[in-house]
């Protein structure tokens, strides 16, 4: 099972810590997904989520019922302006299919999402389109898992002991924990951290 993971890929060397805390931007207006990431052990500000690219007739239909079929495009970046990856998908009609690029634009992986999910699911691909993982969960607890055969190489969560309470507020934001069977340079590590910007995108709204 762990041999799959036993795989290097040239990414940026910020995805290789195993703690991530994303702090959504809020706003009554906010027609874009703006998320900041940090480094809850040190409380540093350590990359940023930001959809740019938005077009007017877009952001116009993320006010009404048809917001979930909207485009997006979003990249994130270190906090001195380096690209660590982006996170595209195209008008949807019914299920998400979202693709995910490295900092030079290539392909990383898909994610798809499941017919008939109950309270959210989608699927984790490389490139290929070979399953790595799945990402189960119900948004309304803000409980998610990244597992294959059971086996568990992420989780998501709004609950964790281990970080200051000044960091959290009533917006969405939340602990990323990769599990160390998940090693350095594997794109797993991209495709989790941007499946996280997707929860929001995909399942919740």
């Amino acid at each position: 099972m762990f041999n799959q993971l036993n795989y290097f890929f040239h990414m940026h060397s910020i995805l290789n810590q195993n703690l991530f805390f994303v702090k959504e931007h809020v706003g009554m207006f906010k027609a874009s997904n703006n998320y900041d990431i940090y480094n809850p052990n040190s409380q540093e500000m350590i990359m940023t989520c930001r959809e740019e690219k938005l077009g007017f007739f877009t952001k116009m239909l993320r006010f009404t019922d048809y917001k979930r079929m909207t485009p997006f495009d979003v990249e994130i970046k270190t906090t001195s302006g380096e690209k660590v990856l982006r996170v595209k998908r195209g008008v949807s009609f019914f299920l998400s299919d979202v693709e995910v690029l490295d900092e030079n634009e290539n392909l990383i992986g898909k994610f798809k999402q499941k017919f008939f999910s109950i309270g959210g699911k989608f699927d984790v691909l490389d490139a290929q389109e070979n399953l790595l993982c799945q990402l189960k969960g119900k948004w309304t607890s803000w409980d998610f898992k990244f597992v294959k055969d059971e086996v568990e190489f992420a989780a998501v969560s709004k609950k964790w002991s281990g970080i200051g309470k000044e960091l959290f507020t009533t917006a969405d934001n939340y602990i990323l924990k990769i599990d160390e069977k998940v090693n350095e340079g594997h794109p797993m590590r991209l495709l989790i951290l941007a499946a996280v910007m997707c929860i929001d995108m995909v399942l919740k709204e």
